[in-house]
């Protein structure tokens, strides 16, 4: 089933499809306290009338808008970022540190993922990457808060998937804006035997005792809830908490197993998620599963792969 364009998710939380790859792969949120607004990751510029659209509806003025907030310079995340700045003109762009240059010069990241996808399919994918001007962007410290409209979001450093991540705490929804720390969970990851994250430890940074960390940061919050970027709300359970910590320790030996084998990685990684959903679901036939990992199972194993030459270097 396709996902809808946008969910209401209660708390003043809208969640928004990004139209990237397919339906329910990516998304974003729009936040709402006393007419004033953020926007929690951006997905692509190709995501940006999805949003506007929800603006005209409801009438709210690209004034209104505050914060723009990409948990990180991936450019499912943060792809949309220049876009949307140009439209909402009394918006600030909050940043990593060590993320933020990228989005006030994005030569570099372009020219990495012009490399790894092509220039056709990085059109399609990403369209036109907007420069941010230097002065709209701010950096944000571990533990900063920034406020609209009453509303407080806490910002924590989160490394592990990438060294310029980090995760929103809404105290109002009690819920993290995870980026992708806290894995993915597609639709058809939201089982009758429960609800399965899938480690992400796509290139180029994953550092796994930094996402254990990570991990039990959120964890210590004591959240009722994650919004995913791949895809939406997630109840939180502390069961999930360890069983993606599990993952990391789990992926490291088959990475070792694999002898740091790209594609012998892949087909364990979809394996091994198969395998879990399976535990999950008992009697229930998980055939047609293991082809739909193979996306995230192929960047896994590459992250894997990278992080696997650095130990050895």
């Amino acid at each position: 089933m396709a996902a809808a364009a946008t969910e209401e998710l209660g708390f003043g939380i809208t969640r928004i499809d990004a139209g990237y790859l397919d339906p329910g792969v990516a998304c974003f949120y729009l936040l709402e306290s006393d007419d004033e607004y953020a926007v929690v990751e951006t997905g692509t510029q190709y995501s940006v009338p999805v949003l506007e659209a929800l603006l005209d509806d409801r009438g709210i003025a690209s004034e209104q808008v505050r914060y723009v907030i990409p948990t990180h310079v991936h450019l499912d995340h943060a792809g949309g970022a220049g876009a949307m700045m140009q439209r909402f003109p009394n918006a600030q762009l909050l940043a990593h540190p060590r993320g933020a240059r990228h989005l006030i010069d994005p030569a570099v990241l372009v020219r990495s993922s012009r490399a790894i996808y092509g220039a056709e399919a990085f059109a399609r994918l990403y369209g036109e990457i907007i420069p941010v001007e230097a002065e709209r962007v701010l950096e944000v410290a571990d533990g900063q808060r920034v406020e609209f409209g009453g509303r407080s979001l806490l910002l924590r450093h989160t490394p592990g998937h990438a060294d310029h991540h980090f995760c929103v705490w809404d105290e109002a929804s009690k819920g993290w804006f995870s980026g992708d720390v806290f894995g993915v969970s597609y639709h058809w990851l939201r089982t009758a035997g429960g609800d399965f994250s899938m480690l992400s430890t796509t290139p180029t940074q994953f550092r796994p005792e930094e996402l254990k960390a990570s991990l039990q940061l959120l964890a210590e919050a004591k959240p009722e809830r994650i919004f995913l970027t791949h895809y939406g709300a997630l109840d939180y359970t502390d069961d999930k908490q360890r069983r993606l910590v599990q993952q990391v320790d789990d992926y490291l030996r088959i990475s070792r197993d694999c002898a740091g084998e790209v594609s012998a990685m892949e087909e364990a990684i979809m394996d091994y998620s198969v395998a879990r959903v399976a535990d999950m679901n008992p009697g229930v036939d998980m055939t047609g599963l293991r082809e739909r990992f193979r996306h995230d199972a192929q960047l896994n194993a590459q992250g894997l792969s990278l992080w696997m030459q650095r130990q050895q270097a």
